[in-house]
């Protein structure tokens, strides 16, 4: 996710479920400075843009988005989200998103200007654990803070978060690439989102991919801890690297071409988003290497289009815009009538869904093409 920048079950998301989630959505980095869209807003260091100014009974119900960057299509895609709900609940919505993914500092500025100027609630993908005591003070304060897309580490931080399922959306792409080997050795190249800091979006996605393939994980809350060699469910596997990308493509470039220096002969090549597979591919073209196995988690239209492409052999498909419009709807909900939203059975959060994109099916996981997945895309 950003810009330019996996067992059979699917998170309970089959073809009807997908399309549900879609219909739910629709009804409803490098970065900025808060804006704001209609009504005026205050705005911090940090920026703001407020979109309709709406009132509920002791005066308008105010909600800032916080995101990771304001130009990494997920976030873009989170970002309109947010303001349809906002423009139709008729509340004011501030949003601020980090210089590039990993700034805690924009994000931290961002919480205490929502506190500031009384909002009632904020929503957040956490760019690392460094923020974790500003939003325990936006709580202490009053404020309902709920996470999007990364549940934060402990989960409680949170009043609540709207997420995929990162460690099943890795099992899927995992499942599929053992699938294509069909029994030959895999070399992997494991682009992670982070080296300094421990998000779970980033070990979820990598452990459950590599739990997909059937390889074992020591700590499944660490990535790089695993056996460099062994075997996974078709075959015997070697790890080449654990690098990472900060979820961007030129990120994704780099340690791919990292990668490669250690070992030419990769044939796998998992990526924590699309912008970072789709550097990556450059790579391993300028290398001249063929036939490599990428893939990757997202699924917005340009990551759907690098499927159809046969770049990205397949990825797990995320809804952004629906873990917006929950979340605005939830701090709605909660201002009006009282009511908290609750997580899904068995989770620590509440589940937006995911569903396997790619032309290739694996026998026994279940999926859908690129021309299914283009049709409820984002970005």
């Amino acid at each position: 996710m950003t810009q330019s920048t996996i067992g059979t079950r699917l998170g309970g998301v089959t073809a009807v479920a997908i399309t549900a989630i879609v219909l739910a959505a629709c009804s409803s980095g490098s970065t900025t400075a808060p804006s704001t869209v209609g009504a005026s807003s205050a705005a911090g260091s940090a920026g703001a843009s407020s979109a309709a100014g709406a009132s509920s009974g002791a005066g308008p119900i105010g909600v800032t988005l916080i995101t990771k960057t304001s130009t990494n299509p997920f976030f873009v895609a989170m970002a309109k989200g947010a303001k349809e709900s906002a423009d139709k609940l008729g509340i004011t919505l501030t949003t601020a998103a980090g210089k590039q993914d990993g700034d805690t500092a924009t994000q931290i500025t961002a919480i205490e200007n929502a506190v500031s100027k009384g909002d009632k609630g904020i929503l957040i993908t956490p760019s690392g654990p460094d923020v974790n005591s500003a939003i325990k003070n936006a709580r202490a304060a009053g404020l309902f803070v709920i996470a999007l897309d990364t549940p934060p580490d402990p989960a409680d931080t949170v009043d609540i978060t709207f997420a995929t399922d990162n460690l099943e959306a890795g099992k899927l792409i995992g499942q599929w690439t053992a699938g294509q080997l069909a029994g030959k050795a895999a070399t992997i190249a494991l682009l992670d989102l982070f080296s300094d800091k421990v998000v779970s979006v980033d070990y979820n996605r990598d452990q459950g991919f590599l739990q997909g393939m059937g390889i074992d994980v020591k700590n499944p809350q660490k990535n790089g801890d695993e056996a460099p060699t062994g075997r996974y469910s078709g075959g015997t596997y070697t790890i080449v690297c654990n690098l990472p990308t900060q979820g961007a493509e030129d990120g994704g470039q780099t340690a791919m071409e990292n990668c490669l220096s250690k070992n030419p002969d990769i044939n796998v090549v998992y990526t924590i988003n699309e912008p970072a597979a789709n550097d990556a591919n450059k790579a391993l073209t300028a290398a001249g290497k063929t036939g490599v196995l990428i893939v990757s988690v997202d699924g917005g239209c340009a990551g759907v289009g690098l499927v159809k492409s046969g770049v990205i052999g397949a990825t797990s498909q995320q809804y952004p815009l629906k873990m917006a419009s929950l979340g605005v709807q939830a701090i709605y909900d909660l201002a009006t009538t009282g009511k908290k939203p609750a997580v899904s059975d068995g989770l620590t959060f509440f589940n937006t869904g995911v569903a396997l994109v790619t032309d290739k099916a694996v026998t026994g996981v279940t999926s859908i093409s690129s021309d299914d997945a283009a049709k409820i895309c984002w970005g």
